[in-house]
């Protein structure tokens, strides 16, 4: 830049030239950071040389007194400031050390937040949401909220106050020139690097001595591993036995030797086992054999069965299923409490899935297999009524604890076996037949009727049209309720089917225990279906009785209803 290009004397000139060629040397721009020299101090200002200049910068002494990184200022020191102008009106240097300040410390902060590095600085103060901290190296001051000063509540912070410490820049805004830090990010990196020296110590396969318990939970027991590190042993790794919680073992305070199982360098956690220490109990399984009863203690008792121990650590299931032959939805709370031994047979072994299968009710014969042999289908056996429902009997089978089923349509062989069914009582005895096993469903179906003989059979050499003497029971509107002899069924006439004529169809006709002849207008065996008629077996007799005494012409004139009968009698006289 030249300056005093105005003045025309030749003495002019050459300083012009001379403070031109200065100038350029030194490069001094406006807008630049330039480092002065302290010339002068007094009471109110300071005078500041920058080599280039026609002239002393001045700066108030309050400006420098703010900028707390030169409250011990003397003559012979270097202050940076800000070249605000080359030349004001008056011709004077104007320049500031506070905005210098501001800016040389808003680029050393740019710079450590691109590169993640900590910066040095002090709480000065509290404000609201946080507290004011100040670089130490530019006095800048920038913002850390409350809950990153520490890693954890703090309800005072006075020991902080003042003290030079590191932070970790979270937030920069240029355009506001706002700086926003944090002094728990410091903190937590910290113990990440101490906790991951201490974890580097660790190996799989290392024995912890003497880890103290510390803690428990429902999913394990947490040990103090020589006042530096924490461990979980997790629920499954402190036995082989199984247990409900971890209290049941340890007590705060004890001491327990541990096996480094794993090791986690970015999650920095240590896995430990105490079983692992010891011999694995299932190595003994050999000693085991397949459909062999063993005694086993019963140790945790759930909704879908028991977990017992063949031997301690050595734990297998017996599912609920497997409880009993004979109960439906056996209950394992019911027939066991902790600490029962019981009797159960090995029924599958899986080394690699580490799996033992057990089964109490095979240690009983199976009572459906007895039932088989004992009392086959077609044999006869007496049963005690222990249950009754709606539609069937269930009868108590012997000694077998095993019910039968018997349903109202196998108690009778006449209709309404529902009527039937309401005769019986709870304790009754009763003796019938066996009609079906099925071991696999665990069903037993039996019979009562099925002990007596079939009066359906009385039928079997009946045929239709043929004619049955029957013994009037009853009569009622629908028709006459009827017995026939030698057959303890009951069958009904309907009313229609009484007599031809509909005068004669009359019910009330016939008194109990009055002996007529019907005809089998129907019959069906596999349906056990019969239907008799006093009507057909008129018809019958009338057809006969055209057949014989009279043509096909004459017959269509004679009165039906009596012309069987007036027949009969002339031909007895």
């Amino acid at each position: 830049m030249e300056i005093y290009k105005d003045i025309q004397s030749p003495a002019s000139k050459e300083f012009i030239e001379l403070l031109n060629t200065q100038l350029s040397k030194t490069k001094i721009e406006e807008g630049k950071i330039v480092e002065g020299k302290v010339a002068k101090i007094t009471e109110k200002f300071v005078f500041l040389f920058i080599e280039g200049l026609k002239s002393e910068p001045v700066i108030d002494i309050n400006e420098i007194k703010n900028i707390k990184i030169y409250e011990n200022i003397k003559v012979g020191d270097k202050i940076s400031v800000l070249l605000e102008r080359i030349e004001d009106r008056n011709g004077e240097v104007v320049v500031s050390a506070s905005k210098a300040q501001k800016i040389k410390g808003w680029y050393q902060l740019e710079n450590a937040y691109e590169k993640n590095e900590p910066i040095m600085g002090k709480i000065t103060s509290k404000c609201k949401g946080g507290v004011i901290v100040e670089h130490i190296d530019t006095g800048s001051l920038m913002f850390c909220p409350g809950s990153q000063v520490s890693d954890k509540p703090l309800k005072d912070i006075s020991h902080l106050m003042n003290e030079p410490q590191k932070f970790a820049l979270i937030k920069l805004d240029k355009v506001r020139g706002n700086a926003c830090v944090s002094r728990r990010q410091i903190i937590s990196s910290s113990k990440k690097e101490d906790k991951a020296k201490i974890v580097d110590k660790y190996k799989v396969g290392d024995v912890i001595k003497n880890a103290i318990v510390k803690g428990y939970s429902s999913f394990g027991c947490f040990f103090d591993v020589n006042s530096e590190l924490d461990v979980l042993v997790h629920l499954q790794e402190i036995s082989y036995s199984r247990i409900n919680h971890p209290d049941e073992i340890f007590n705060i305070g004890e001491k327990h030797d541990l096996l480094v199982i794993s090791v986690d360098k970015e999650k920095l956690q240590v896995g430990c086992s105490i079983k692992q220490l010891s011999p694995d109990p299932f190595e003994h399984i050999s000693n085991y054999e397949l459909n062999k009863p063993y005694k086993v203690t019963v140790v945790k008792i759930m909704d879908f069965g028991a977990f017992c121990e063949l031997e301690p650590g050595l734990s297998t299931l017996l599912h609920s299923s497997e409880l009993s032959w004979t109960k439906k939805n056996p209950s394992a709370k019911k027939m066991f409490k902790i600490g029962d031994e019981i009797e159960c047979v090995i029924t599958e072994i899986d080394k690699e899935k580490r799996r033992v299968a057990i089964s109490h009710r095979l240690t009983k014969e199976n009572p459906y297999e007895v039932m088989e042999k004992k009392y086959p289908v077609g044999s006869e056996v007496e049963g005690v009524i222990s249950n009754i429902s709606e539609y069937a009997l269930y009868l108590k089978i012997d000694s077998l604890e095993i019910d039968a089923f018997l349903h109202c349509n196998d108690l009778t062989y006449g209709k309404e076996p529902e009527e039937e069914l309401k005769k019986y009582n709870k304790g009754s005895k009763l003796k019938v037949k066996v009609l079906e096993i099925k071991k696999d469903q665990q069903k037993i179906r039996v019979g009562l009727k099925q002990t007596k003989a079939d009066p359906f059979d009385w039928f079997k050499d009946k045929k239709v049209n043929e004619t049955i003497t029957v013994k009037v029971v009853s009569s009622n509107n629908k028709g006459l309720i009827v017995k026939p002899e030698g057959c303890e069924l009951e069958f009904l006439i309907k009313k229609s089917q009484i007599a031809i004529s509909a005068a004669d169809a009359r019910p009330s006709r016939f008194v109990g225990s009055e002996r007529i002849d019907a005809a089998i207008a129907e019959i069906d065996m596999n349906k056990r279906k019969v239907t008799l008629s006093i009507k057909l077996l008129e018809e019958l007799k009338n057809k006969e009785a055209v057949s014989k005494f009279s043509s096909p012409l004459s017959g269509k004139n004679l009165p039906f209803s009596s012309l069987s009968d007036d027949l009969e009698k002339k031909q007895k006289k």
